[in-house]
Parts: structure tokens; C-alpha cells; sequence
């Protein structure tokens, strides 16, 4: 998988009609418009739905009706818009109207006065009543008259002034219907505008609606070769240094985006302005892309990816190698490890939640085997210490300690998980809320960093995994696993018998030889993203030398608690919040 199997770059090719653009005169349009109570895109505040769809100029359909929003139309929407309660009372409830617009709009560009208010309160209503909100290409006629026209020209963009500008067919009188079919000749017109300064194409319409550097426009060039197919790229500044590497499935248009104002971070705009050259690998499939991104960002750092900066470095919570083996925070980690934690304070918490749910040893010096003497620090007097360094154990005494908490970070044993959530029990039992809140959230942190390095501990401990995924053409997604790096990756189209592709790939596969640690010697983050896509729905293992299993007493079992624990600490983060009940015995 590291030997480059296809160029980075090449002669830049002689672009296809695709890549050039969609014509507008190809391009289907929803121009809609809402009318709504007033109230907030969270609530059922529409009232009415009006669209036209139009394509190559000429209207091809319409689609109108009003919406019962459960309450009553205030007076000054009826005075604005002339619905009343008695209008919409009996009219369809919008979850049963959403599925009919959304079909109406789909594989359309939506179009609206003011489509941030529009578009805002239809996403909010797929988030509330399901349907998916299908992320369409939006143009927003307002903004859209505010970069085209002069102050001079337009003084208001308002729609009504817009409409009496273009000479619209239909005045708008806040009626959804009405005021959709004078957005259509205010589309119309903007659109005349724009054709005399070169712009044919949605992707040239919808790059006019932002606000765009001349050091960006002057460099849209530079996506002209970029292909539409998957994989990573690179920004290359002055001196040929990698500035900046992203993925994508379009990779043309993603690097567009960045010529165009798609991206608004100031940081991005300030790269932009250094880029010379971009670079980019074509990817068999999406996981490929992913592990690519990561290798790429380990091998140049480059300074505008946040990530770039120690991808590969993390802390780990381990215990010792002594005679009475303490916890400690590393950079390596050791075969029984948790981690990695991005922050050295996110380890430092987990280490006080692991020494209440098993009783290792706090102190930090190193005791011998025999001999140890000395006076009980404080900790042995609360009862949380067995005071190994003033004799009170020997190491016989001590092992069965280290065996608990080895068996907990393994998942063979999740008692030090029940004796913390029984502890959160007794706390909120006793109304010490605060208390129980603290070691609640330590509890659901904990578990949650267990389930994770057990979750990925599986997949590093198979020398060999085989997988494949539909590439929603009736073809496979392939990639040879090996201790949880990417080894392989390769694609059998459709008609395409899959095995032998598959013999080749691990035919062609190095020789992976694991190190130490949980993850054995993987990345942590590459083995993160091979996992999920492992686990995504739909994936198929072809073959494994070893089972993939995550334990039976692992962490995993504590997920829905966690989550649980977790939803509580967001809603109410106040000290007496309510503390979820803890999860069922496991099977």
C-alpha cells in the first residue's frame, strides 16, 4: 500500500465537456418560498409552501399548499400575509407534506429570497420528522442581487424591489405561491447580469454568491487538471512544501472549492495565498483516501492541517515493570495500555479512575522486592493504599491487584467497572449529587477509553483481515488487513470475479511484522479508521486468520451507559443533574 501504485501528477489533460462545468441552461431550478407563524425553525411554525421548478428558462412545474402549523396565526402575520387560523386548520400537518417537497426538489438546485431563513427551517423539519435532508446546492437570490447589482441600481435588495427591478410577471404579496414565481423572473434576471461577466455554469453562480480574494480567483487554474474521481491532494507552496493535504470523493471539486470561497477559515485563505502546485492520488475507495490522508500528514507535517502537528503521538496509561507495579503516563505504550489520550490531563484523569476501580498502589517511588520498611503515607490511613512501601505486603499479596486491573484494561473483567458505578449509586442515594456526577463522568470516561483500545486491540491482534465492501456499482471495495495497518487496497468491478483480485492484492501485500503495545506498533489513528470502516454495515470479511471478537466482559457492554452518561453531562451540567442508572449485567 505505500508503493505508489499510480502517479501523483502528470500532463494536464485536455479537460471533458463534465469537467467543465454544468451549463446553467442544463441546470434544474426550485425557486421556493415559505410562509411561516414567526416562530423558530425548531417548532412546526409553516404555514405554506410554494414552489416552481423550472429548467433551460420554462416553468416544468409547480407545487403549492398550505401547512397547519398546530397553533394559531398571530395578528400580525395575518395582517402581513392575510392566512388565517381558519385557512390552515384541517390542511395537511408538514411531516405529511415534507416527503411530497422533497421529492418535488430532488436532484434540483433550490433556490430562494433570503434562502438561509427557507432553507433553515426545512432542515430543521427533516431533522424533526425523518426524511434526510438531502444537502442540495442552494442559491439565495438576495445575496446573489447584492454581489451583481450596484448600490446605485438596487438600493434595496428586498424582494419587491428585485421584482420591480426585473419587471416580474407576478408582484409579491407574501404568499408562498406568489412570491416563488417572482423569485423565478428575479432568478432570471440575475442570471442575464452574470452572463456578461463570464459566468455559464452553476459551479461559476454558485462561487459568485461568496466572497472571493483576488488571490483566490487568480488561482482557479490550478484545480483545472484535478480529476473527479476519489483520493487525496496536496497543496505545494514556494519552495515545493507541502502546505496542506485533504481527501475527498470529487476531488476536483473539493480543490475548487478552495479558489471559490467554499472555505472560510482565515487560515485557509492565508494558504491559498502561498499555494504554487497541487498534487494529488487518485484512491481505489474511500478507506484507502483515509489512510493516505494520514501517511501524507505523518510525512510532511504540513503547517495549515491542525492534525499534522504529532499525528502519531499520544499518552498512554501503563502500569510499570516492577517488583509492585504502579500506574504511570508514557508515550510508548506497553501490551496491557490504555489510550492513546490526545491531552496528558485526559490520561492523568484516567489513572485516578483506574486506582478507584482497582486498589494499585498510588506513590510514585520504587519499592523492592524484599526489604521494603518505611512509615504509611496518608492514602494507607483513607484506606486507599495497602502501604506495600512500609511492608504491610509482599508481592505474592500484591499480584492478585495487578492481575485485576490487567484483566479490566483486557476486558477478561469488568468488576473495577461495577464497583465505580455501584460507588455513583451509594452518592446519589445518599443526595451527594456532586459527588456522584464527578465519578460518573470519570466512570463513563474510563469506560469509554477501555472500550475504545479494546475495540481497536482487536483488529491490530489479526495478522490477516480480508474485507469487502459494495461500491454501490454491484462492484467490491477490497483491502488486506495486517495487525490493523492498511496493507492492500483494490477494486473488482462490476463482472468482475472478486477472488482473484483479491489473491492478487495479497499476493502483491509487504510483510507486516507487529510491534509492541496493544495496537502492535499500528498508529493509533490509522487502526481507528480501518476499524470503522470494518464495522460500517454492509462490509464483508472475506477471511481472517484469527477471529475478530471484541471480550465478553469488555467495555463494550458499557457503551449505552456511556452514551447515556455522557447525553446527561451536555443536557444539564449542573452539579445535582440527574445520574443515569447503571448498565444491566452482560451476557
Amino acid at each position: 500500500m505505500d508503493a505508489p501504485a499510480r502517479p501523483v501528477t502528470g500532463p494536464d489533460p485536455q479537460l471533458s465537456f463534465g469537467e467543465l462545468g454544468t451549463p446553467l441552461s442544463a441546470v434544474t431550478f426550485v425557486v421556493l418560498d415559505l410562509e411561516t407563524t414567526g416562530g423558530p425553525p425548531d417548532t412546526d411554525a409553516i404555514t405554506e409552501i410554494g414552489a416552481v421548478k423550472v429548467r433551460g428558462g420554462e416553468v416544468v412545474g409547480e407545487f403549492a399548499t398550505l401547512v397547519d402549523p398546530g397553533t394559531s396565526v398571530p395578528p400580525q402575520i395575518v395582517s402581513l400575509t392575510g392566512i388565517t387560523t381558519a385557512m390552515v386548520t384541517g390542511a395537511p400537518r408538514l411531516p405529511a407534506v415534507l416527503g411530497a417537497l422533497l421529492e418535488f426538489c430532488a436532484g434540483a438546485v433550490i433556490v430562494a429570497h433570503n434562502a438561509p431563513f427557507d432553507v433553515g427551517h426545512l432542515r430543521a423539519a427533516c431533522r424533526r420528522h425523518g426524511p434526510p435532508w438531502p444537502r442540495p446546492a442552494v442559491v439565495c437570490t438576495a445575496r446573489l442581487g447584492r454581489r451583481v447589482l450596484s448600490r446605485e441600481e438596487a438600493p434595496s435588495c428586498r424582494l419587491s424591489a428585485l421584482a420591480t427591478l426585473f419587471r416580474a410577471g407576478t408582484r409579491p404579496v407574501h404568499r408562498a405561491l406568489d412570491d416563488a414565481k417572482a423569485t423565478v423572473d428575479v432568478l432570471h434576471g440575475l442570471i442575464e447580469r452574470v452572463g456578461g461577466r463570464g459566468v455559464s455554469t452553476l459551479e461559476d453562480l454558485l462561487a459568485l454568491q461568496v466572497e472571493v480574494s483576488p488571490a483566490q480567483r487568480a488561482k482557479r487554474h490550478l484545480a483545472d487538471a484535478v480529476p473527479e474521481q476519489p483520493g487525496v491532494y496536496l497543496f505545494r507552496g514556494p519552495g515545493d512544501e507541502v502546505l496542506y493535504v485533504g481527501t475527498s470523493g470529487d476531488l476536483r471539486r473539493r480543490v475548487r472549492s478552495y479558489f471559490t470561497g467554499g472555505d472560510k477559515r482565515a487560515r485557509m485563505k492565508e494558504m491559498i495565498g502561498l499555494v504554487e502546485r497541487v498534487d494529488w492520488v487518485v484512491c481505489a475507495h474511500s478507506l484507502e483516501a483515509e489512510v493516505r490522508e494520514l501517511r501524507l500528514l505523518a510525512g510532511h507535517a504540513p503547517r495549515y492541517n491542525r492534525r499534522s502537528r504529532f499525528p502519531h503521538r499520544g499518552w498512554w496509561v501503563a502500569l510499570t515493570d516492577e517488583p509492585f507495579p504502579r500506574l504511570s503516563v508514557v508515550r510508548t505504550p506497553r501490551a496491557d495500555a490504555i489510550g492513546p489520550f490526545t491531552r496528558r490531563p485526559d490520561a492523568v484523569d484516567a489513572v485516578a479512575a483506574l486506582q478507584d476501580a482497582v486498589p494499585l498502589r498510588p506513590c510514585t517511588q520504587r519499592i523492592p522486592a524484599r526489604g521494603a520498611s518505611g512509615t504509611p503515607c496518608a492514602l494507607h490511613e483513607m484506606g486507599r493504599c495497602a502501604a506495600p512501601c512500609a511492608g504491610h505486603l509482599d508481592v505474592e499479596t500484591y499480584r492478585p491487584v495487578v492481575e485485576d486491573a490487567r484483566a479490566l484494561v483486557r476486558g477478561a473483567d469488568d468488576a473495577g467497572l461495577r464497583r465505580l458505578s455501584a460507588t455513583v449509586g451509594e452518592l446519589a442515594a445518599a443526595e451527594r449529587f456532586e459527588d456522584a456526577a464527578a465519578h460518573r463522568d470519570r466512570l463513563a470516561d474510563l469506560a469509554a477509553a477501555l472500550g475504545r483500545v479494546q475495540r481497536l486491540s482487536a483488529v491490530a491482534a489479526a495478522p490477516e483481515m480480508i474485507a469487502a465492501r459494495p461500491d454501490g456499482e454491484r462492484g467490491w471495495d477490497l483491502a488486506v488487513v495486517r495487525h490493523g495497518r492498511l496493507d492492500a487496497d483494490g477494486l473488482a468491478r462490476r463482472g468482475v470475479e472478486a477472488m482473484p483480485v483479491v489473491e492478487a492484492l495479497v499476493a502483491s501485500a509487504e510483510t507486516v511484522r507487529p510491534g509492541e503495545g496493544p495496537l502492535r506498533g499500528a498508529p493509533p489513528e490509522e487502526v481507528a479508521v480501518v476499524t470503522r470502516w470494518l464495522e460500517r454495515p454492509g462490509t464483508r470479511m472475506v477471511r481472517t486468520t484469527t477471529p475478530w471478537s471484541m471480550p465478553a466482559a469488555g467495555a463494550g457492554a458499557w457503551a449505552g451507559w456511556v452514551g447515556r452518561a455522557r447525553e446527561a453531562r451536555r443536557a444539564d451540567p449542573r452539579p445535582d443533574a440527574a445520574v443515569p442508572a447503571v448498565p444491566r449485567e452482560p451476557p
